[in-house]
This record gives C-alpha cells, structure tokens and sequence, in this order.
C-alpha cells in the first residue's frame, strides 16, 4: 500500500482497479447485456483487458468482433446503464488498505479527487457510497462532450476547480491509460500494482 511523505496538496486517484475492484461488477452487468442480445458472453478475467477506456470501448471490445460498431455498442449500453446503476456495489469493494489511507491523507491536509473513466452518475454513487467520510474537492467520471482519459481534460478541470499549480499535484492510477493522462496533463504520476493491468504496463507507460 502507499505510504507517502506528502508534499503534494493535492492527489488525484483513478478510481476502478485503484480505489476500487469493480471488475466483477462490471462483468456481471456487460454480461447479462450481452446476453439479452444473443451475443457470447465472457470469464471475469477478461474484463481486466476489456476495461479502462470507458464503457462504450468496454462494450466494443466485449462484442463479437464482426458486430464491435456503434450501433451494436447503443444497444449494449442501453442495456447496461440500468442494470449497472442497480447492480454496481453487489460486489465492488475497496482494495485493502485504501479507506485507511485516504483518511490519512485527508487528516495531514492533502486535498483528495478523482478522475475516472466510468460514467458520472456511477462515479459519483460509487464515491459517496463507499468513502462517505472523505471529503473529495472533485469527482469527475466521464461526462458528455468531455474527451475521456488519456486525454489531460478531466485532470484540468480539477486543477481548475482547486487552482492548484501542476507540480503540487500527484495523479495515482492502475494502467497505461492513467500513466498517460498524467504525462498529458503534465503532472507526476504514481502506479499501483494491485489494480487491473500488469506491472510491465505501468513500467511501459512510465510508471514511477
């Protein structure tokens, strides 16, 4: 877990695969979409590479590849949105360790965000229903006409909210897609291992 000697004011954390392992759910919710269309479905593990680029790059790669278009993405996404806005803390849960070390941070002063790739109604149901005692200055999901990460948007935004400078901010996250967004936007960037994507991922992209 990590322990830092903060002299950041502010961390901004990636949210499925960092604050939470939400692969399940998701799998389960994707899953019953694309069954109800008559398409295959997949192994839990499978999401682990299927996921981190929003939900309708999740549906494109979980689809047949012969029908992977946007029509068919709609279509599943119609299907998923309410399934998993019932369904998205059956299983989900904090990885060990988080919950202690965000109330940490909280307690020395750093100011605490997050950044996801999820929609926004989950992101913020999601947040509020699993750290309500951590006061977020900003929690962005995906959000329409907002370009999802890599792109350095949703980390401006923030730093917009807060007027917080670039080189007081950390960004934490699980995958390439994170390590990226972070060298988009210009900020320095921490890679956790026990999210959804490999260890040599993280190094490709940077990782500290």
């Amino acid at each position: 877990m990590i322990r830092l000697n903060m002299r950041k004011q502010l961390v901004i954390f990636d949210l499925d695969g960092t604050l939470l392992d939400t692969v399940v759910d998701l799998a389960n919710a994707t899953n019953q979409a694309l069954e109800c269309c008559g398409y295959p479905v997949h192994p839990v593990d499978a999401y682990y590479q299927f996921v981190g680029n929003g939900i309708n790059k999740l549906f494109a790669r979980a689809l047949p590849a012969e029908v992977s278009d946007d029509w068919n993405v709609q279509r599943i996404r119609e299907l998923f949105v309410p399934y998993y806005n019932q369904h998205n803390a059956d299983c989900s849960r904090p990885y060990p360790g988080i919950v202690e070390l965000l109330r940490e941070l909280q307690e020395g002063g750093v100011k605490l965000a997050v950044a996801s790739n999820k929609y926004q109604e989950a992101t913020l149901k999601l947040v509020r229903h699993f750290f309500p005692d951590i006061s977020f200055v900003s929690i962005y999901g995906q959000r329409e006409n907002v370009p999802i990460k890599p792109a350095p948007d949703i980390v401006y935004d923030i730093l917009r909210d807060m007027g917080v400078a670039k080189e007081d901010v950390l960004y934490v996250g699980d995958s390439g897609v994170d390590m990226q967004t972070a060298r988009n936007a210009g900020v320095d960037s921490v890679g956790v291992t026990w999210g959804f994507r490999s260890e040599e991922e993280l190094i490709e992209y940077g990782a500290m």
